[in-house]
């Protein structure tokens, strides 16, 4: 697994603009294609810029097999529009049209669930996809350097946790051209919740770790709430109880 924005760090921004192509022509694609098929691998590209047929902009995460044939598109679904106490502005929606669809695909004898970033933060995402059979969970990352600092660790390992999957989180790290800092800390979490593998704040790097899917089910074995989960209603004093957004029906 590669980063959020694997090949997308050209400080200009018209340069940038001007890279944005097609998924069949995009040079992170080709060249993740050839890799994973040189390598016999599975190959996750985090995310790239793709421009869609409809002209507007996708960050989209990519899965090739080890014959270089993409296995699943996922285009991240919650944009990163905030405001931080330490004057920094995002509005990712302003480039990137969000995506509409989890995705969940199998990969020898394990189930693949996708995420990008931001997406971390929304956890029916995530009991969606393990619900769909997900035990192992994708969030490719550039947190920001203090967003990384109070929330990364935790966020990765809680959903690890709450759904007895394991997590790979590539992440980019460092200072950037531009002056922001990404919090980099890629990780792989057990479903237990266990730091299992973990890389440097500002270093290349590449982490390894085994994964057992045993080690999901028996995760779900010694906490079953995906099983013991219930339905209920909110009770506000409002009158109608407010709808729960992204709950999985």
């Amino acid at each position: 697994q590669t980063p959020e924005m694997t090949g997308a760090l050209i400080r200009d921004k018209e340069a940038r603009a001007a890279s944005f192509t097609s998924e069949d022509k995009d040079i992170v694609v080709s060249t993740a294609r050839r890799l994973a098929k040189e390598l016999g691998v599975f190959l996750h590209i985090g995310s790239t810029a793709i421009l869609r047929a409809d002209g507007k902009l996708a960050n989209r995460a990519l899965l090739f097999g080890p014959d270089g044939a993409a296995l699943a598109t996922y285009d991240k679904i919650h944009m990163f529009d905030v405001d931080l106490d330490n004057g920094e502005s995002w509005r990712e929606s302003a480039a990137y049209e969000p995506g509409t669809e989890a995705v969940v695909t199998e990969i020898e004898g394990a189930k693949l669930g996708f995420a990008v970033c931001y997406d971390l933060r929304f956890p029916q995402l995530f009991r969606a996809e393990a619900l769909a059979g997900a035990d192992l969970l994708s969030v490719p990352a550039a947190f920001t350097r203090q967003t990384g600092e109070a929330h990364w660790h935790v966020l990765l390992r809680a959903r690890a946790i709450e759904n007895g999957a394991y997590v790979i989180a590539a992440a980019q790290g460092g200072l950037h051209e531009d002056g922001r800092e990404t919090y980099g800390h890629s990780l792989i979490v057990d479903p237990w919740g266990r730091i299992i593998a973990e890389a440097a704040h500002d270093e290349p790097d590449v982490i390894v770790a085994e994964i057992d899917p045993a080690q999901s089910l028996a995760a779900r074995k010694k906490i079953p709430n995906l099983r013991n989960a219930r339905d209920f209603a909110v009770n506000a004093g409002l009158g109608e109880a407010p709808r729960l957004r992204g709950a999985a029906s």
